[in-house]
């Protein structure tokens, strides 16, 4: 059926479970960074050390990430509509007790808590536009949803800095009040009630397997850095359990009658792929938005409000390309989608690995713009190519699969940019400052016996430092470019969706 044949009833209902839906996925994907802006005044407040205030950020990914899989459970037990609206209530009580904090064992449990509600908010929020809107529209609704998603990223540190500098750093868990309300009164007004399964067991050996697994993960991804990666004890035990666990969840889920997620559904080809695909996206997404306002900041010593400026186009890009290609992919073939958004981050990071010193701001907007425009062009239509061929009764399981890869490959690519970082930095001062011998003609010239000339040694090691630090910069670039490359392949093995049953 056409869209201009569907009832204005159904329609004007569908928009308002849009708009319901997205307030919540929205407010979710915007706290996994508002407050990260805030940390220096919350590390005040609480007179916590560098690495104490890191738990704030870090006792979040981890909840959110252990408790997404189990989001199609708990919705086929207690019912989507219900799961929802208790999942938003459970985080507005949670962002509100962690406001109201008065010690930071209170912020971090009451960050615990707001992961562990919010975690199941962008799968079910997915896998409800799916069902809402028809099959030839579901581009247009996974632009909708990725917008929200994605946005939170990039809208948050700005949010949140503003939140803190304006009112102070409890509101950037007090805003999520108002926006929590309308959530719920939008969702229990206008979702519609699934059928529940009350009898339905779960899988607990399964879920701690899992749950151990990405709990140690992100941990190592989290602490890794601080803690000089594998010389120490505490990364390699992580490491080790990440890496058992998972092994003795593959081994539950292919051996017991009733696993927490069935392996009847990696059967399909898209699924299998798509998981794969966006697993290497996610590493390219966050990389370079965390390593760019460092590289503006330290390297070019631009303020931070210049800096903020210049990376607001690569939020720009990314919004236009969904908003885009929610037409498109009606109408092209998703796999030509794909490899377009592919070629643009490509270019756009293999542009970025040529900045020197002297880049303006011209370059960095352009090559966000356009890294933001394929990204965009991505998500669309691996939104929809994804699940085309899928069962629907997987559908929960698999948005959530979707959400779960998505974040871990994000964290694996933004700990992995700063390892090569710190280690490139490093290496290139040292072959750089090999350089700097009594048989170097511009040493030979100084006289280290006069302030002077010690000034200019000083000057001169200060340089060194400036373009080791830049070569290790456009070696990550160089990183993420290989990055996308390797995810190419995968586009071959997707299958494409029928688009005779179009508008």
């Amino acid at each position: 059926m056409s869209a201009e044949a569907v009832p204005a009833a159904v329609t004007t209902n569908r928009a308002m479970v849009t708009i319901s839906v997205m307030l919540a996925t929205t407010m979710q994907a915007i706290d996994t960074t508002i407050a990260n802006v805030a940390l220096p005044h919350m590390q005040g407040a609480m007179a916590a050390t560098q690495d104490q205030i890191s738990w704030v950020l870090t006792s979040y990914i981890v909840a959110a990430a252990i408790m997404t899989p189990p989001t199609a459970f708990l919705a086929a037990r207690f019912g989507r509509k219900r799961l929802f609206i208790i999942a938003v209530a459970g985080f507005i009580v949670a962002s509100m007790l962690a406001g109201a904090a008065a010690n930071l064992g209170q912020l971090v449990g009451f960050r615990l808590l707001q992961g562990a509600f919010g975690a199941s908010l962008v799968p079910l929020s997915q896998s409800v536009l799916l069902d809402i809107y028809p099959k030839h529209q579901h581009g247009r609704a996974i632009a909708i949803w990725g917008v929200g998603v994605m946005i939170g990223p990039v809208l948050g540190p700005t949010l949140g800095g503003w939140l803190t500098e304006t009112l102070s750093w409890r509101w950037v868990f007090y805003i999520n009040l108002p926006v929590g309300l309308l959530a719920i009164a939008g969702l229990s007004l206008f979702v519609r009630r699934t059928f529940r399964q009350d009898k339905l067991p779960f899988d607990w050996m399964g879920f701690a397997f899992l749950s151990l697994s990405i709990g140690a993960l992100q941990m190592m991804l989290d602490r890794g850095q601080s803690q000089d990666w594998f010389s120490s004890p505490e990364i390699i035990i992580e490491a080790v359990l990440a890496g058992l666990c998972l092994y003795l969840f593959v081994v539950h889920i292919l051996t017991t009658k009733r696993p927490f997620l069935p392996p009847a559904m990696f059967a399909d080809r898209n699924l299998s792929t798509g998981l794969g695909f966006m697993f290497l996206v996610g590493i390219i997404f966050l990389s370079t938005m965390a390593i760019l306002p460092p590289f503006l900041q330290s390297l070019k010593d631009w303020p931070v409000m210049l800096t903020g400026m210049v990376l607001a186009p690569r939020g720009l890009g990314l919004m236009f390309g969904m908003m885009v290609m929610g037409r498109l992919t009606e109408r092209f073939d998703e796999r030509i989608l794909l490899a377009g958004g592919l070629a643009l981050i490509a270019i756009s990071l293999y542009a970025m690995s040529r900045f020197t010193l002297d880049v303006g701001a011209r370059d960095i907007i352009w090559t966000g713009f356009a890294q933001g425009l394929g990204l965009g062009a991505i998500f669309v239509p691996m939104g929809v190519i994804t699940f085309a061929t899928l069962d629907e009764k997987y559908r929960t399981e698999a948005t959530s699969l979707f959400s779960l890869v998505r974040n871990i490959g994000s964290s694996i690519g933004v700990s992995i940019s700063f390892a090569l970082l710190a280690r490139n930095v490093q290496i290139n001062h040292a072959q750089l400052s090999a350089r700097i011998t009594p048989y170097n003609p511009l040493v030979q010239n100084l006289d280290q016996t006069n302030p002077s000339d010690l000034a200019q040694l000083a000057l001169l090691d200060a340089q060194i430092n400036q373009q080791a630090a830049l070569i290790g910069y456009l070696n990550d670039f160089r990183f993420m470019v290989a990055v996308t490359l390797f995810a190419a392949p995968f586009i071959f093995l997707l299958r494409g969706t029928d688009k005779k049953g179009g508008p």
